[in-house]
């Protein structure tokens, strides 16, 4: 890539993962629901009339937006909010790549690679450390919630497969609106609408600018600029960027907020980021084609299964933070 494009793959990376501690910090303010229901409200809303119609199916953005929003992004605040730290929020939530290539496997018949199936090993080992680690100092529950975000997040990568948008940022913006309103509905029925209007009444300037720096800045930016990297260069060029959001997620947790990095989590977060980038960079096995039912006139299906005619999976993230 050129040096400035390197420069924005760098700069969004960053921006990834000092969101975990700008989330860490809107907890503070907001409980866990309103704040991600917020967070959406104010990145999609108000964009949904910028960018046309859907250009995929509602059952696709519907499904998305629920898998994305309510429960990876659902999950994840309230993990936080429940202990998990920032820093290793950000390094558990790659385990999503191994998520993403086991329901790939599941429910769309992608087989994985020897080096993805060894990445995969490599980043769950990674993840057992963590927990070690974690539950000899945090709440096991809150860890367990962040790898279930991470579940939910290989989901709605399954499902963005399906769905191949051809405006990337029309579907984010769709498939973000989606999961407003049973956040909020969400929120009203396990937080309460006492906790929630006092929340909004104490509104101050480090939540609001909380809010801000979620939707607009690593939202509508971030994705905005990812998804031209990606429409410039080849995914394998752009995607192993995102593995410098772990990096900077556990350094600025480190610096801002005086999380401890234990050396047990250092060496979690080695052999993640080790088997993430095997697993996304691997390959996959294609499909075999199945059998013509005459050499002179296969059908339609036999045609689509043809070798070549399908991708693998790429287990890499839909840049939706």
């Amino acid at each position: 890539m050129r040096p400035a494009h390197t420069g924005l793959a760098v700069l969004v990376a960053a921006l990834w993962g000092v969101n975990f501690v700008v989330i860490d910090i809107g907890l503070d303010h907001f409980p866990p629901l309103l704040f991600c229901a917020l967070r959406f409200l104010l990145a999609a809303v108000p964009a949904v009339f910028l960018v046309g119609r859907p250009c995929v199916p509602w059952r696709w953005i519907v499904g998305v937006g629920l898998a994305l929003g309510v429960g990876k992004f659902g999950l994840l605040f309230i993990g936080m909010n429940t202990g998990m730290p920032a820093g290793l929020s950000s390094l558990v939530l790659q385990v999503q790549s191994v998520f993403t290539a086991l329901i790939a496997f599941a429910f769309l018949g992608e087989r994985p690679g020897p080096v993805r199936v060894l990445g995969m090993a490599v980043a769950l080992s990674g993840i057992a450390v963590a927990a070690v680690d974690e539950g000899g100092s945090g709440p096991l529950g809150a860890f367990a919630l962040v790898l279930v975000a991470a579940a939910f997040w290989g989901v709605s990568n399954v499902l963005t497969r399906k769905a191949s948008p051809g405006a990337p940022f029309n579907f984010m913006v769709w498939s973000s609106a989606v999961p407003v309103l049973p956040l909020l509905a969400l929120s009203l029925l396990f937080e309460g609408p006492a906790r929630d209007a006092g929340a909004l009444r104490d509104l101050d300037l480090p939540g609001a600018g909380a809010i801000l720096f979620v939707a607009l800045v690593t939202t509508l930016f971030g994705f905005s600029v990812w998804s031209r990297l990606l429409q410039r260069y080849d995914a394998s060029t752009v995607a192993p960027y995102s593995l410098l959001v772990p990096v900077f997620g556990m350094s600025s947790a480190a610096l801002f907020l005086s999380e401890s990095v234990s050396p047990l989590r250092w060496c979690a977060g080695a052999l993640l980021v080790a088997g993430v980038a095997l697993t996304s960079l691997g390959g996959a096995r294609k499909r075999p084609a199945r059998p013509t039912a005459t050499a002179e006139a296969p059908d339609a299906a036999d045609a689509r299964d043809a070798p070549g005619a399908d991708r693998a999976l790429d287990p890499r993230p839909t840049p939706t933070r």
